[in-house]
């Protein structure tokens, strides 16, 4: 759980960091784009003013400083209109065409487009305003300008594909932290278990051979053979037992058997199954592990009194497992957690069944597992899906 809420604090300094970063890119290339934008327009009008100069020029005008105010521009896109509409000169633009006409047309349009967008400066050639005539300076944001305007979502984007990599780096790690974990415990167990299981199968056999007519003996028995089982389970997590085509039939009438014997006789068990063996690939102890899993855990939901259904059916693809019970239901707030290590509404639970039962049908098996459907106070459905 101390992993757990670790990695979820990351993760959230992680997106709250990106946010931030591109928050305040935003807000600085806003700004800077404004003032920038600001120099540009004093600079056309400078520009203009020099066009202006330049139109009314006469014989006797000097026009050094115009011509060097106008050949100074060359970055800002710039083309002069007449107040027929027609271009008269233009700077910085690009064009692509290849015939005169197509490019003058495109010129036309470009000025027009930017005259429509407010990037225009018009400038009278005499004093008479209202009827005088007169040119317009349409131009458009340097290059400079546009780039930084799309700086930010450069960068953001940066952020993002930083956050996700680390995020994943993390869950990565975590995985592979959970992995030695499982196979440190497993392997432990497993052998912790071996050496007592062992007495025990050899006690057994001394009491079968002193008193072979007592009752209790053989089903001493049947509990040293289920740790054994056990303890063979344990020993497989971990590793990548070999699957083998088996009946999910006499699996799951397995199941259906031993927790017959070990729950009380107000817990029905139902089997629904269809009259053919449903064969599939699989390791039959470490599926019953699973089936087991979800029986005791409906068994626990329903306060030892209700009825489990353990339905099953195939496709041409898949074969499909429903373990559903009359118990109490999971809480929508809790569904995305059931499967989480050390997730448990149980007091006295250690939350690890349900995470070893995902890991047992998808890491090992490759199939699904997941909660079909629960409802408050009438039960819940979880669903397996095994590849045939």
């Amino acid at each position: 759980m101390q992993w757990t809420d670790k990695i979820r604090q990351v993760k959230i300094l992680l997106v709250v960091m990106a946010v931030l970063i591109a928050v305040v890119s935003l807000v600085v290339s806003h700004y800077l784009v404004r003032d920038l934008s600001a120099e540009e327009q004093k600079k056309m009008e400078v520009w203009a003013e020099a066009m202006r100069s330049l139109n009314s020029a006469d014989e006797n005008t000097d026009l050094n400083l115009v011509l060097k105010v106008i050949d100074e521009n060359n970055t800002i896109p710039v083309i002069v209109v007449d107040s027929k509409g027609n271009v008269q000169t233009y700077r910085n633009v690009k064009i692509t065409a290849k015939a005169d006409a197509d490019s003058t047309l495109k010129v036309t349009q470009m000025g027009q487009r930017w005259k429509d967008a407010g990037r225009n400066i018009r400038i009278f050639l005499d004093d008479d305003t209202l009827k005088g005539d007169f040119i317009d300076v349409c131009y458009d944001e340097s290059v400079m300008i546009k780039r930084l305007s799309l700086w930010p979502y450069v960068q953001l984007g940066i952020v993002l594909i930083f956050v996700v990599v680390a995020i994943f780096a993390l869950l990565t790690s975590k995985k592979a932290e959970q992995n030695k974990v499982w196979v440190g415990l497993s392997k432990e167990t497993a052998h912790q278990l071996g050496t007592p299981i062992s007495s025990l199968m050899a006690w057994t056999a001394i009491l079968k051979d002193n008193y072979p007519d007592d009752e209790l003996i053989p089903e001493m028995d049947k509990d040293v053979q289920r740790l054994q089982l056990i303890a063979d389970r344990f020993s497989k997590i971990g590793s990548l037992p070999e699957p083998v085509p088996s009946s999910l039939n006499e699996v799951m009438s397995h199941v259906v058997d031993y927790m017959n014997r070990r729950t009380s006789s107000k817990v029905r068990m139902v089997k629904d199954f269809p009259e053919h063996d449903i064969i599939v690939k699989i390791n039959a102890s470490l599926f019953e592990w699973v089936i087991e899993n979800l029986c005791k855990n409906a068994v626990d939901a329903m306060e030892g009194s209700g009825c489990i259904t353990l339905h099953m059916t195939e496709t041409d693809q898949k074969a499909i497992i429903e373990v559903s019970d009359t118990g109490k239901g999971i809480k929508k707030r809790d569904l995305a957690n059931v499967f989480r290590p050390g997730f448990t509404t149980k007091k006295r639970g250690w939350g690890l069944g349900l995470s070893l039962a995902k890991r047992i049908v998808e890491e090992y098996h490759h199939g699904k597992i997941w909660v079909k459907s629960s409802e408050l106070g009438k039960g819940t459905t979880f669903r397996i899906e095994l590849h045939k």
